[in-house]
């Protein structure tokens, strides 16, 4: 099966600054692709790109073997978008965004309101129908932007920070519906900085940092390639912290030092919870925890702020 997204040298230029620069990436049929990254690094620029909203600079983007710069009426119509900032209508009822939202697809009222009330019932809003925007909770409106996304039963999903500001019982209804979303044959593209929900949704990933696409795999791919299986962390003063950092450094682990914290990750073969009577110290703090996907992020894109 041809990929269904296909980009090759994709270039996003404003005014001079190289947002995208020359990325190649593909997304197969039917599965969730992420984008990671930190402020700036490109993400939404590419995902604007992909459903048409920006065009290309410079390079190829194909969606269903489509180039995006000639046939970006017929792209859009088998993408749905789940926009990172609420754009609700405010002046209509939770049904009627959805109805009036699938006026842009040309999707017969009839047709509209069976799929938006089988859209609503999904993410759980069924009963609030009749509930003008303002009276929905935050959560309940990232839900409905989701719902709105489906009106057109699209082939591709986009998923623009999907579940910013829910809380944690929302955030894995959420999860819970776009699996079955896929189960049913969506593929999805997902932008997010939660590395749980990366981790949680995405077959395959890329982080990105300075328009430029760092690495690329599935997650636990990545989590073995860059961090290993354990991290230990340990928080030592004064001459333990150089003691152990001398120790450690004669054997084959990776370390970094973060404020008052020493991060040791595991390389294979290397059973770091028996490396504490080797270092005889008295620790302050012990912290013994599986490699995760946000130390593969924190070491490929640096650990400074962005705004």
């Amino acid at each position: 099966m041809a990929p269904i997204i296909v980009a090759k040298g994709l270039t996003k230029v404003f005014d001079g600054l190289v947002a995208v620069d020359h990325i190649d990436f593909e997304v197969e049929e039917q599965e969730c692709f992420g984008f990671l990254g930190p402020n700036g690094a490109g993400k939404t620029s590419t995902m604007r790109m992909i459903f048409c909203n920006s065009p290309i600079t410079a390079g190829e983007l194909t969606i269903a073997s489509m180039p995006c710069k000639t046939h970006s009426a017929q792209i859009k119509a088998l993408i749905g978008v789940v926009p990172q900032e609420n754009n609700l209508d405010p002046d209509l009822t939770v049904l009627e965004n959805l109805i009036v939202y699938a006026r842009y697809f040309d999707i017969p009222e009839r047709t509209a309101r069976a799929r938006a009330r089988e859209a609503l019932d999904l993410f759980h809003l069924l009963e609030r129908q009749t509930s003008r925007i303002d009276q929905l909770s935050g959560g309940m409106k990232r839900r409905l932007l989701v719902a709105r996304a489906l009106i057109n039963e699209p082939r591709v999903l986009i998923l623009d920070e999907p579940t910013t500001g829910l809380d944690p019982q929302a955030r894995h209804l959420v999860w819970q519906k776009l699996r079955y979303l896929k189960a049913r044959g969506a593929t999805m593209v997902l932008t997010t900085h939660y590395m749980d929900e990366a981790a949680q949704l995405c077959d395959r990933l890329v982080i990105m940092d300075g328009g430029k696409i760092l690495t690329t795999g599935g997650p636990q791919e990545l989590v073995a390639k860059y961090a290993g299986r354990e991290v230990m962390e340990l928080r030592l003063a004064g001459a333990d912290r150089k003691l152990a950092i001398t120790k450690l450094s004669n054997l084959d682990v990776r370390l970094e030092e973060i404020d008052d914290v020493l991060y040791v990750f595991a390389k294979d073969g290397v059973n770091l919870r028996g490396l504490t009577e080797y270092l005889s110290l008295d620790l302050k703090s012990l912290v013994y925890r599986p490699a995760t996907l946000e130390d593969v992020f924190l070491r490929l894109a640096g650990r400074g702020l962005r705004e």
